[in-house]
């Protein structure tokens, strides 16, 4: 039974995640700030720990006593939408600490161990706004595009260890990430008529990817909505 640990699991994506790595016979231990949420992943048989992952040294304590086979860096927040000159430098900092930061120290606390084991895999949750330009979301974008740079460099440092890197590059996928930038009307009009991808069609590819053999390594795979052409998106067609 191979372990894995999930970032940002207690909701949409991550938690999609999580449940299919268990229901796949992995032992999950699942990551995030909301207890509630870890409390309902708890009582359905996965570990849970309340982490804030913006809390380098505290993240690294809590982590000390896991050997993962799988790691999947989830967690990631999007910031207010906005022309880029009127951008709150809280903001910034707090987009910058979670998408990428956060990432970096827990894949340099993790990565050694499964170098030293010579087996592992490293998913990251990236995003079409990592690849592609998006108006309003410049730092959203420039962490998406690092975390997509890190990944392939990743990669390259971990192959001759036997650990495979994958870059999830989703599109639109229908999950709380607008939730406290967009009105409710407004995101359920995203999502309607099937305009989105679902988080656990996500989770679905990421299960694929793993079972593939391990001479094989998907560097990166791109999950869009079937209408959606390009990365920025185009208008869906009407019956």
């Amino acid at each position: 039974m191979a372990q894995a640990v999930v970032t940002g699991a207690t909701s949409g994506i991550g938690r999609a995640i999580a449940l299919a790595l268990q229901d796949a016979g992995h032992q999950v231990v699942a990551l995030g700030r909301n207890a509630t949420a870890l409390a309902d992943l708890a009582a359905l048989g996965l570990q849970t720990r309340q982490i804030d992952l913006t809390d380098a040294a505290g993240m690294t304590r809590a982590l000390a006593d896991l050997t993962p086979d799988i790691l999947v860096n989830n967690a990631g927040m999007m910031p207010p939408l906005g022309n880029f000159c009127d951008a709150d430098p809280a903001d910034m900092d707090q987009a910058i600490n979670t998408n990428l930061r956060a990432v970096l120290t827990l894949t340099r606390a993790i990565a050694p161990g499964m170098r030293a084991r010579g087996h592992g895999h490293i998913f990251f949750t990236g995003s079409t706004a990592g690849h592609a330009p998006f108006a309003n979301l410049a730092v959203y974008c420039a962490t998406k595009a690092a975390i997509a740079g890190f990944a392939q460099a990743l990669r390259l440092d971990m192959a001759p260890h036997n650990v495979r890197v994958t870059e999830i590059v989703a599109g639109r996928v229908e999950t709380g990430l607008y939730s406290a930038l967009l009105p409710a009307e407004t995101r359920a009009a995203m999502y309607a008529g099937n305009a989105a991808v679902q988080p656990e069609d996500v989770a679905a590819m990421l299960l694929a990817v793993l079972a593939l053999p391990q001479s094989v390594d998907v560097a990166r795979f791109d999950i869009l909505p079937t209408y959606q052409g390009v990365a920025t998106g185009t208008p869906k067609k009407e019956a």
